[in-house]
């Protein structure tokens, strides 16, 4: 499922337009993103958490030459599934 079959899936469960479940859908979204921004952490129980976790430097290898590349630091966020979708899938 993408984003598109998303928002159609939400248009028949509220009876409502594609325009209107499309917002709704970007203002979760978008939630789910300012509330990493700002906590670096989103908890949907039942669901799962969403985490921002940092990475450390390291040296990694070019799949082509296998030619040693250092990656940089950076962040990425993580998922934890929740019990209840755990359990569904």
């Amino acid at each position: 499922m993408n984003k598109s079959h998303l928002i159609e899936h939400v248009a028949e469960e509220l009876h409502t337009s594609k325009l209107q479940a499309g917002r709704l859908v970007d203002t979760v979204l978008n939630g789910i993103k300012e509330g990493l921004r700002e906590d670096g952490t989103v908890t949907l129980t039942g669901f799962g958490t969403f985490e921002v976790k940092d990475r450390k430097a390291r040296i990694g290898r070019n799949p082509h030459t296998g030619a040693p590349i250092h990656i940089e630091a950076g962040r990425r966020v993580g998922f934890r599934v929740g019990k209840a979708l755990k359990e569904c899938v």
